[in-house]
């Protein structure tokens, strides 16, 4: 069995209470099944990590050299996280940025991702569904 990698960086945790109207009512309990359901037909188990700091998620990716790919959702870290950026940098797998909302829609300072060209693609404004996207999308792109 090959695990994925499921990152979500801050205040994603609260994901169904933090602004309804913006990020929608599911949960990040009911992302990770989502997921989990997307992949399980390839034999795929998530390994799902959510954290506040920077520094936790960055240990995160680096003990995740061994998953066969990533789903990033790096939450405001997008716009800053240049260590998180880093160490995208070295992940040696395919990854897709997710964004629960349409950041172009919202305040200019969400207009651009430091994290994003790195990534293998980019999801955004289409709520949880995103992360299902993402995950259908690394089945087409990692091999086996």
């Amino acid at each position: 069995m090959s695990d994925i990698l499921l990152l979500n960086g801050p205040n994603l945790g609260i994901l169904g209470k933090r602004e309804p109207e913006v990020y929608g009512t599911a949960t990040l309990a009911d992302v990770e099944q989502a997921v989990g359901d997307e992949v399980a037909e390839r034999g795929w188990k998530v390994v799902a990590v959510q954290h506040e700091s920077e520094g936790e998620l960055i240990h995160a990716i680096q003990d995740s050299y061994d998953t066969v790919g990533a789903i990033v959702n790096p939450g405001a870290l997008m716009i800053a996280g240049w260590s998180l950026r880093d160490a995208l940098a070295n992940y040696p797998r395919p990854w897709i940025e997710v964004h629960l909302s349409n950041v172009w829609a919202r305040e200019r300072f969400r207009h651009e991702s430091v994290i994003a060209p790195l990534a293998s693609g980019v999801i955004v404004g289409l709520g949880a569904l995103g992360y299902r996207l993402a995950a259908r999308a690394l089945l087409g792109v990692v091999d086996g």
